[in-house]
């Protein structure tokens, strides 16, 4: 049984990754119902949490029924880090994640995310100070090393449990490399023979094979996914699947409508329609992937403003794909409109 402090999660655990306006309530409930084990929110600025910032204090809305769910915030001052834990845990999470991997240079620059990985003294501090101010879990996400030169995340990791972190994820990539070049999962086993709390493994982690390489090559705690739960909504249950049967189902073009619009409606109730059909624009490569036609609607869809029409077009799209289906089965040829 994996264990974040007290909270017990299960075995080898398929946990959503925190990405930056992508990871809002209505994407992680989708994730959790379709087999994430736990899910994170986007990150959040410490900074702008006590300066009580609107945009970021809407980070902090969970939903009962995502949980378990975990807040995660960022920020380069162990005491403002402080104030944030508690601000966070007054809305209700069941754990607290700290940033300690974004690459970015906004970030970076400021000495926070990636940017701690120059300064482990510090980092130590601020985990210790985010530990020390809460009651609840406290988690950390964070990478290899600043570049190949000066890898120390087997030093660090060891000095993170004893500053009181109950769990940590490492994105299997150094800072200097972002998302480019391969993650090194080969130190998955090394980090998790310093340490004795979970240990999870993100990066590469895009189909459900890989993340079951990834438990049988590097015996870590669970996996982390973030683009490829973008590209692909089904992945979760098709990796559950794969460990239970051998094999994963393709979703039909049915499950792919139905669960696009329910996720499409979530996103209009949570954040308006306007805002909620923009802000969901992102998501429907991953469920039209791979269909015919889709591109097609994908870019149509990109255009339109109205919830009803992109409900509309998304179900048009589903009856003329069957028909073409029908059609094709039966030796006619029908166009997909």
């Amino acid at each position: 049984m994996v264990k974040i402090g007290n909270l017990e999660l299960g075995e080898q655990l398929l946990l959503l990754a925190p990405m930056e306006d992508v990871t809002d309530v209505s994407f992680r409930l989708i994730m959790r119902e379709r087999g994430a084990d736990a899910v994170y929110t986007e990150f959040i600025s410490s900074e702008a949490l006590i300066r009580q910032a609107a945009k970021s204090a809407k980070k902090l809305i969970t939903d009962p029924r995502e949980r378990p769910v975990a807040i995660q915030i960022y920020g380069g001052d162990p005491e403002v880090m402080r104030e944030a834990a508690q601000i966070s845990e007054a809305a209700g999470p069941d754990f607290i994640d700290i940033n300690c991997g974004c690459w970015v240079k906004n970030v970076v620059g400021h000495g926070a995310g990636a940017g701690l990985l120059k300064d482990p003294p510090r980092m130590e501090r601020m985990v210790r100070a985010v530990a020390d101010a809460t009651s609840l879990p406290v988690t950390v996400k964070t990478r290899l090393g600043w570049d190949h030169e000066t890898i120390n995340i087997l030093e660090i990791a060891p000095m993170l449990e004893q500053a009181g972190a109950k769990g940590l994820t490492i994105h299997c990539r150094t800072r200097s490399q972002g998302h480019n070049g391969e993650a090194d999962w080969s130190w998955i086993p090394r980090i998790k023979e310093v340490v004795s709390i979970p240990v999870f493994l993100n990066g590469d982690v895009k189909t459900p094979e890989d993340a079951e390489r990834a438990f049988q090559e590097t015996g870590c705690d669970g996996v982390m996914i973030a683009r490829g739960a973008i590209t692909n909504p089904f992945i979760f249950q098709q990796i559950k699947q794969l460990r239970a049967t051998g094999s994963y189902a393709q979703p039909t073009i049915e499950d792919r409508i139905e669960l696009c619009v329910r996720h499409l409606l979530h996103s209009c109730e949570v954040r308006g329609e306007q805002r909620g059909v923009f802000a969901f624009r992102k998501h429907y490569a991953g469920y039209l992937r791979e269909l015919h036609g889709g591109a097609r609607v994908r870019s149509e869809l990109m255009q339109i403003t109205s919830l009803d029409q992109c409900v509309d077009r998304l179900e048009t799209f589903k009856e003329n794909f069957i028909h073409e289906q029908v059609a094709s089965e039966s030796g006619f040829e029908l166009a997909v409109v």
